[in-house]
């Protein structure tokens, strides 16, 4: 090592923001902050467990003394820097650190961090309009599986073709740093650097304002509820995680327990982080269910808080806001079916702009498939897809049979556009034994009945990447640990989760890297059937949701099982939820006049024809919906 250079070091008076109005002054930053016109970085880790830290610079390994105060943070400023130059952390016995706030880690996580010029980024699209929330269409993908290359640059190739289809936001699984090379995600443990495989901050950067030229808001999946096994270096440096609750993944973030408040404070810079310097237009919070708070103003509630400070809340776009100013969106994922999450703070919510709700997927999930273990014991019939339908819970305090307990409160009230719905993701995808899709569950009627439904419901629709052509290559889960008994650990893990329901079969295995290859897109199935007739009824479906208005309560329409028919806009939805076919008349569904829009079995055209063919004056125009049929219609005059 040279010389301790200390020069340059001192300490930076730093103002305290107004997150979560703290008793004593907090630095508006962690990490590394570098100025290109200056060329110098300023430097602030909390480290309340250190007594001591040096901050040790590129190849010549130049070390600094960085100025501890009394809270733990220990902060120096460097000149003579350059983005890309790498820098370490050293403690009083000498082990070299990367940087817990590091914006990139180039040689992995366990490597040195390195500068970030994050000004560059921002506001690289100046006349994007962001689609407001009720707007949204989500496409959700996975960025090492949505290509063969499975990086940032290659997934920016396939945005015009969503853009085409009617997609407004795409969704990325977690960024944030983990070890190796193929994960989802979730095992991140550098919650503000960018996976350098995917492409690294630039890649990140340069796909959102890709994105945004295009029109599509960009929804990052952030993790707050705990950190990945390997590579977790957090806890050197505070108290970061807590010994009272257990999440099912590890240790669980420490929110409520002594010294809390710098890391909550810590997890709403990020927030913060990814919305301002990459222009993030929502994040989309992971299992908040597992963040454990017990305090009388709960993270999640403060979370919001400092993001409408910092961004406004849902402001009117066009000639009132500006790109910097528009509204941007927490989306909640919970399986507590808790309507509090979306309530506004002053009706005793948390105030979040959504919520990725499970039930509309598993009403469907269960009366295709008639799968009932676990979670699906709940549901079942058409009275649970009804409820998932026009209630977004299907259990909103009732009795749940898997849990053996009531479940749920009352979203009565709350905007339908605060839903979030699906009949894929990678969860409930990947998650499987065999990664099956949709696709590869149920007849090709029944998949069109799942699509149909789910982009004329009154929520936020989100699409699971290849589900738009009806994929059929599985979604695995696989890691890329470096750790030879993490991996073991992880082998063992999935045998034991399916025991139960495979007996004496064996798992994919998640650490080959056949396993993340088999779960890369084949996008060439869309330009051959049935990929294109597929991709053509999602095409309609959402040009009809566009011009119905979005997400947006439908007007229920008094019919019998098993047809369910709701009007939205001006359109009627009329869908057969069995197996057998249905006569219906238009008139009992209100219609009088009518033109077929979409037709789930056959082309609206022919439909129309017959429908024409077969007018009564009496009885009126009526259609046969065969099993699992959904028909779309368009209200002329008088209808």
């Amino acid at each position: 090592m040279t010389e301790e250079l200390n020069a340059s070091c001192r300490p930076q008076g730093l103002p305290a923001p107004s997150l979560s109005e703290p008793d004593h002054p907090l630095p508006p930053f962690v990490g590394a902050e570098y100025n290109s016109e200056t060329r110098q970085a300023e430097f602030c880790v909390w480290a309340p467990l250190r007594s001591r830290l040096l901050l040790e610079t590129g190849e010549d390994r130049l070390l600094y003394t960085m100025q501890r105060d009394d809270d733990g943070y220990h902060r120096c400023e460097v000149k003579g820097c350059e983005p890309g130059q790498s820098y370490a952390l050293v403690t009083e016995d000498g082990r070299r650190l990367p940087d817990p706030a590091s914006r990139f880690q180039p040689d992995g996580v366990h490597g040195p961090s390195a500068l970030v010029d994050t000004r560059a980024f921002l506001m690289r699209t100046t006349d994007y309009i962001a689609p407001r929330l009720h707007e949204y269409v989500i496409y959700e993908l996975h960025v090492g599986t949505f290509s063969p290359e499975g990086t940032f640059a290659a997934a920016i190739q396939q945005l015009p073709r969503l853009a085409e289809l009617g997609i407004t936001a795409v969704e990325i699984l977690p960024v944030a740093a983990f070890a190796g090379e193929r994960n989802w995600g979730y095992d991140g443990v550098q919650p503000y650097a960018v996976q350098a495989c995917y492409g690294g901050p630039e890649g990140l950067a340069s796909f959102v304002d890709a994105a945004h030229g295009l029109g599509m808001a960009v929804v990052l999946d952030v993790v707050y509820n705990h950190l990945g096994p390997e590579g977790n270096y957090l806890r050197e440096f505070g108290p970061y995680f807590t010994d009272a609750y257990r999440t099912p993944w590890g240790e669980a973030i420490n929110f409520d327990g002594p010294d809390s408040d710098e890391v909550r404070a810590y997890f709403i810079r990020n927030a913060l982080f990814w919305l301002e310097k990459y222009d993030i237009d929502a994040l989309r919070l992971d299992a908040v269910h597992a963040i454990y708070d017990t305090g009388a103003r709960p993270f999640l509630s403060e979370l919001q808080a400092a993001v409408d400070e910092a961004f406004g809340s849902d402001l009117p776009m066009g000639s009132g806001a500006t790109a910097s100013r528009r509204p941007r969106y927490l989306i909640a994922e919970s399986d507590m079916n808790d309507s509090r999450l979306v309530r506004r703070r002053d009706d005793g919510g948390y105030g979040l702009a959504g919520h990725w709700a499970d039930d509309f997927h598993h009403a469907v999930h269960v009366l295709l498939t008639g799968e009932r273990r676990g979670y699906y014991a709940d549901f079942g019939g058409l009275e649970q897809l009804e409820r998932a339908m026009f209630q977004a819970y299907n259990l909103s305090g009732g009795y749940s049979a898997h849990r053996r307990r009531r479940h749920g409160n009352s979203p009565e009230g709350v905007p339908t556009e605060r839903f979030v719905v699906c009949i894929q993701n990678h969860d409930q995808v990947g998650n499987r034994m065999f990664g099956e899709r949709l696709s590869q569950l149920v007849t090709p009627e029944q998949y069109r009945f799942a699509l149909s439904l789910l982009l004329t419901s009154p929520y936020v629709p989100l699409l699971f990447m290849g589900e738009e052509y009806g994929e059929t290559r599985p979604f695995y889960f696989f890691v890329d640990h470096g750790d030879e008994a993490l991996l073991e650990a992880t082998r063992e893990g999935r045998k034991r989760e399916f025991a139960e329901f495979y007996d004496g079969v064996e798992p994919p295995d998640p650490v080959a890297e056949s396993t993340f290859n088999d779960s890369v897109l084949d996008i060439s199935a869309a330009e051959r059937q049935p990929g294109k007739a597929i991709l053509e009824l999602y095409r309609e479906l959402l040009r009809i949701r566009r011009e119905s208005g979005g997400a947006r309560t439908v007007e229920r329409i008094a019919v019998a099982l098993p047809v369910i028919a709701y009007r939205r806009g001006g359109f009627v939805v009329c869908a057969n939820c069995g197996e057998n076919a249905v006569a219906l008349g238009l008139r009992q569904v209100g219609v009088e006049r009518s033109h077929v829009r979409v037709c789930s079995w056959m082309a609206a055209e022919e439909l129309a024809e017959q429908l024409s063919a077969g007018v009564s004056v009496d009885a009126g125009p009526s259609v046969q919906l065969p099993g699992w049929g959904v028909v779309v219609l368009e209200l002329g005059e008088g209808g």
